[in-house]
């Protein structure tokens, strides 16, 4: 685990993939139903192994948990669990773990002519601009975001 600070309010932890163990769990096939129940005897229960699911590239693939609220209003918000590739070649629109200029930080992507913006989902935060002057990674793209309730 690394932690590495990002501002005054946000920090973001890193955890390595481990896919040398498989937990295969009940998952039912057809879906839940958020409108009327489905009948009983139309459940099937089938296994399903989190690691093969949400990992599509288990080698490049990482974890990262989110502190702060830059990014609430597309729902990734504090404490989530974000679930990250580096495979993955960052576009518009994307969400993806930055580094720019020594500091790591989560935002959606915008692509223009001669440099890249950084856009938060928050209106307390601006946009970032990205110009060939700043020291600037993409880290890698959110494929998911896990949440608890």
């Amino acid at each position: 685990m690394k932690l590495k600070r990002i501002n005054k309010t946000t920090i973001l932890e890193f955890f390595t993939v481990s896919t040398e163990t498989s937990l295969e769990r009940p998952y039912i096939e057809e879906g839940v139903k958020a409108g009327f129940p489905s009948p009983a005897e139309d459940f099937t229960e089938v296994s399903i192994d989190l690691n093969l699911e949400l990992l599509k590239n288990p080698s490049s693939t990482f974890f990262c948990r989110v502190s702060g609220d830059s990014m609430q209003d597309i729902g990734i918000a504090d404490g989530d669990l974000l679930i990250v590739d580096k495979s993955l070649e960052p576009k518009d629109d994307k969400i993806a773990v930055c580094f720019i200029d020594g500091e790591f930080t989560l935002k959606k992507i915008k692509l223009d002519k001669d440099c890249c913006w950084l856009i938060p989902a928050n209106k307390n935060y601006k946009p970032i601009k990205v110009t060939s002057e700043n020291e600037f990674i993409v880290w890698g793209v959110v494929t998911y975001a896990i949440k608890s309730y």
